[in-house]
């Protein structure tokens, strides 16, 4: 009576042990020559670069030789040029011959219009990863193609063209023949020339500088139509197995601990709080207490808190933040909230983690000014302090600056902010004033005349959960001496880039921009409704407008001021306790 199940459990193993992985790599070109962003270098109707090439894949399916397909349900992958994100693997395939590769540039219906906040901190489909989703007005962008083109008088100007909505969900077929072993690789090549050309003509004057794929657009309509001839398969390869990446452990530990409890909002993706680094209620604590000592800067006059009040959303409502002996810093005090979210941190994005963050405003000159040998010999001085430590902490020393940057980071990460009035009004648990309501629909609108859209546009870099893309763009600023993410990278494309901030409580952290330079929200509307420094680096969103700006009514600049007001959380107000 056994036997028969005996064979099926043999079956059911020999099937998963001859699965195999598909890795699968997309060189971007543009025609032969591999795709350089930011080369204002390229032809079509008209000299143009590339700033921007960011998509989504789903619908993977692979056809066997009796011309049956092979359905890979739930696998998805997100591409990224300018982030070198240009591989995914395709697993649990099963071992045999194929003869073509089948794929949607975009997500399904049922995909496309769930819920993104349900998904894993690292899935592709996760917006805090991709950038990809319109979060209050919509589903997913499928693909984002950006940047510049000289018009007839040979200006500058910018073009966006964003692929999206579920009717254009579009399907490329690839034929190829290939084995699935138990490593194959195949090498896509994905022309970017052939979008604006191959078989449908695009010229940024005469059919527009921008879409988002309005039923019955014609710009959106050609993108789908040249995605056939873009794709090519360059090559099919099998590699070595790889050897599989080590566990992440946690860091120092402690024998006894109470985990802390992250709370975040329903709306909000999952971020990618750090493994090695658990949140623990006594390491939260410790950081807490860090973060307003005075004991980490030379002369004990300068705390954390010193630059970053709560009342105001951790600013300090100066264009520029002072240090020791009142020294004044280079720049705007940024807020301190919903950090679990960002991956980059300073208005330059120097530091790639919060705990490399946390060290630096330490040791900088016109701040704490103060080693972290001196830190640490301070603090150890206090046989409290190092009980603390002991407690968030295992092994010796107690202290070490490593420990004091895991602490800061872990009470950095519980700062989160989800409960203004805008909040309340998604959830049906308030609602917006008319005026608020007006200021949200020009905010979430795309400024766009020749589909009758005549928005502010303020979304495409402050839109999500977090009203931010937290990526770096140049918006239009008249050129100071600080040349922003330029001084990090180097690269011409960063100059006069900085960092985006979260809109979230932007009412409570006055004065505004990397230097403070507007004191009002309503100086900051004036900024973006009219004219823009025009650069080679000014964002594409912005370089797309007319060069006079968007000329927004005073009606609707006050309606924009009192939707950003909207998004204050009362935890973060001055009369918070």
């Amino acid at each position: 009576m056994w036997k028969y199940p005996f064979i099926v459990l043999i079956l059911t193993l020999s099937k998963f042990a001859l699965a195999g992985s598909l890795r699968v790599d997309i060189s971007h070109l543009s025609g032969a020559s591999p795709l350089r962003l930011h080369s204002l270098s390229y032809q079509q109707a008209e000299t143009y670069s590339i700033t921007r090439l960011s998509y989504l894949l789903s619908q993977f399916s692979l056809q066997k030789e009796d011309g049956s397909w092979l359905e890979l349900s739930d696998q998805f992958a997100y591409i990224d040029v300018s982030k070198r994100r240009t591989s995914f693997s395709l697993s649990e395939i099963p071992s045999g011959d194929y003869k073509a590769l089948r794929f949607s540039v975009g997500v399904p219906k049922e995909q496309n219009h769930a819920d993104p906040a349900q998904l894993s901190a690292e899935h592709p489909l996760n917006p805090n990863i991709n950038q990809l989703h319109w979060d209050w007005t919509g589903g997913y962008i499928f693909m984002a193609i950006e940047g510049k083109y000289r018009t007839p008088d040979q200006s500058l100007s910018g073009f966006v063209y964003h692929l999206a909505n579920d009717a254009n969900l579009s399907s490329v077929q690839l034929a190829s023949r290939f084995q699935i072993k138990n490593n194959t690789g195949i090498t896509l090549q994905m022309d970017a020339a052939k979008l604006f050309s191959q078989p449908r003509s695009l010229s940024f004057v005469s059919d527009g500088a921008s879409t988002h794929s309005h039923p019955g657009d014609s710009i959106s309509s050609a993108l789908i139509a040249n995605l056939q001839s873009a794709f090519n398969v360059a090559q099919v390869t099998y590699p070595p197995s790889e050897a599989p990446q080590k566990a992440v452990a946690p860091l120092y530990l402690p024998e006894k601990y109470k985990p802390y409890r992250f709370v975040m909002s329903k709306r909000f993706p999952m971020p990618a709080l750090p493994r090695d680094n658990p949140l623990l209620e006594e390491r939260v604590e410790l950081g807490r207490r860090l973060f307003g000592d005075t004991r980490l800067s030379r002369d004990l006059s300068t705390s954390c808190a010193s630059c970053h009040h709560q009342e105001n959303a951790f600013t300090d409502n100066k264009p520029l933040s002072r240090g020791v002996e009142g020294r004044e810093g280079s720049r705007n005090s940024m807020p301190l909230f919903n950090l679990a979210w960002k991956s980059s941190f300073f208005w330059d994005g120097r530091a790639n983690s919060l705990r490399e963050q946390a060290l630096m405003p330490i040791q900088d000159h016109l701040e704490m000014d103060e080693s972290l040998e001196n830190i640490v010999a301070k603090l150890s001085q206090y046989p409290p302090v190092v009980d603390d430590f002991k407690k968030a902490f295992s092994g010796e020393p107690a202290i070490t600056p490593e420990k004091v940057s895991l602490a800061l980071e872990a009470f950095l990460l519980t700062l989160t902010s989800y409960d203004s009035k805008f909040d309340r009004a998604m959830d049906g648990k308030g609602s917006l004033t008319e005026q608020e309501q007006r200021g949200m629909q020009l905010f979430f609108t795309e400024y766009e005349p020749r589909s009758g859209k005549l928005g502010a546009d303020c979304f495409h870099c402050h839109g999500g959960a977090n009203f931010s893309d937290h990526q770096f763009h140049n918006n239009g600023l008249k050129p100071t001496a600080d040349l922003g993410r330029f001084s990090i990278t180097g690269k011409e494309r960063d100059r006069a880039t900085f960092s985006t901030p979260s809109l979230r409580n932007v009412a409570l952290t006055a004065p505004y921009m990397h230097d403070g330079r507007f004191e009002t929200l309503e100086q900051v509307i004036d900024h973006y409704s009219g004219p823009m420094h025009q650069s080679p680096t000014l964002d594409p969103n912005l370089a797309k407008h007319p060069q006079a700006g968007l000329q927004l009514t005073a009606e609707d600049k006050a309606a924009l001021v009192a939707f950003l007001k909207s998004l204050s959380d009362p935890k973060f107000a001055p009369h918070s306790p």
